[in-house]
């Protein structure tokens, strides 16, 4: 099944988990939620498919899957106020369409990111195999560079998540078709005198190794290696947690970190991962858990470099939340927070944001927000972002006041 459209730890508690005992509150934000922006539908975009990049101004940036110009998707920026500028609107030519998973902003504050299809390198599903694209401000406007556009074989199709850069500033990220095997890869692109540059650094091939690149970014560690998700696929079939090492010849080696096994085990990841202090990594799964409804699940280092997982909440499809695709995050006393795509309300089923709390060895989960009532948004599937002022913000692709999806934000 594939989904598109859509760091500290203070206790030493973090890195020690035995029998996961978990209870369910409701805790509405301290400071309250703001609907920050409702999309129209029309130049301002419509779908905001994104999670949000912020700079030191505080202004936010992101992508619709559908809307600008000529209905095939837009970059935008929100300023603190709210105020919305829709910075570039995709062509559906060999710029790219469809935009999805939001924007990268490097130093000297130009974005890159990537759309699903369009481009010049083949015909794929019907509109182009999707390109890399890199957006710079030049006197008040902005310029749009196609960096590169898939080609629909060995290179992969499709992408739909957003991009890291390493040290080095070579761009990283996957795509969930296409490559050697059809199962997805992942890719490098290095800048050069004669422009950009991409190598597949590892075909997935819908074995042991998974199948599929996720919603959410890719991971590095201090060494320079990637940490991310393989949506389906493993030994079990529902999908893997994966790092690729890289050698001073340039290839890159897979490792298979943990193989979910599906209920009552984690199964099936959509979102990225997140470190802690202590070296674990924490995500979500989709489906999987105790009742199927997906959970989060934690990994942590062992001898011999192996690694132990931990599903540390069962969503259970009711108010707690359910089919979370997030990626989670940290703030600075430990705590996780992320979203939930369905479940929530009762009278809606639009999702949630949450907070874990570890407390006594056991992570207790806080409903900070259910989504769904009167204009306000639902289905919310790419997580939350920290703004400079510590605020919570995300986006919904459906729900505001327009119907058309909205940004929300929360303040502690």
């Amino acid at each position: 099944m594939k989904i598109r459209q859509f760091m500290s730890c203070a206790s030493r508690a973090c890195a020690v988990f035995a029998v996961i005992a978990m209870m369910v509150s409701v805790a509405w934000a301290t400071g309250g939620y703001t609907r920050v922006y409702s999309f129209t539908g029309a130049l301002d975009g419509s779908d905001p498919a994104t999670r949000l990049t912020f700079d030191s101004a505080g202004n936010a940036y992101g992508t619709t899957a559908a809307g600008g110009d000529f209905d095939l998707g837009a970059v935008f920026q929100i300023a603190p106020d709210g105020t919305q500028t829709t910075l570039y609107s995709f062509a559906g030519g060999n710029d790219g369409s469809d935009p999805h998973g939001g924007v990268t902003l490097d130093s000297a504050g130009n974005l890159y990111g990537t759309a699903v299809a369009g481009g010049s390198g083949g015909s794929c599903a019907g509109d182009g195999c999707g390109v890399v694209f890199k957006l710079m401000p030049v006197g008040g406007t902005w310029l749009e560079t196609t960096l590169y556009s898939f080609r629909g074989g060995s290179d992969g199709f499709g992408p739909g998540s957003g991009l890291v850069f390493d040290a080095a500033g070579n761009l990283f990220g996957t795509t969930p078709d296409g490559g050697k095997h059809s199962a997805g890869v992942v890719f490098e692109l290095s800048p050069g005198a004669r422009g950009w540059k991409q190598k597949v650094i590892h075909a997935f091939t819908g074995g042991n190794d998974g199948a599929t690149g996720s919603l959410g970014l890719l991971l590095f560690d201090g060494a320079g290696n990637l940490y991310g998700i393989a949506e389906q696929g493993g030994a079990h079939g529902a999908g893997t947690v994966y790092k690729l090492s890289p050698s001073p010849r340039g290839v890159w080696q897979q490792t298979t970190l943990y193989a979910f096994k599906g209920m009552p085990d984690a199964g099936f990841p959509f979102g990225g991962l997140n470190w802690d202090a202590a070296g674990n990594l924490y995500g979500t799964t989709y489906f999987g858990g105790n009742s199927g409804m997906g959970s989060v699940f934690q990994l942590s280092p062992g001898p011999n470099g192996t690694w132990q997982e931990n599903v540390l909440y069962n969503f259970q499809g009711g108010t707690d939340g359910s089919l979370p695709t997030s990626t989670l995050i940290f703030d600075a006393a430990g705590n996780l927070f992320g979203t939930t795509s369905t479940g929530g309300r009762p009278s809606c089923d639009c999702g949630t944001v949450f907070k874990l709390t570890l407390s006594g060895g056991s992570w207790n989960e806080k409903i900070v927000h259910f989504f769904g009532k009167g204009t306000d948004g639902y289905s919310p599937n790419y997580g939350l972002t920290f703004d400079p002022a510590g605020n919570l913000n995300g986006t919904t692709p459906a729900g505001g006041t327009g119907r058309h999806g909205m940004i929300f934000r929360l303040t502690p």
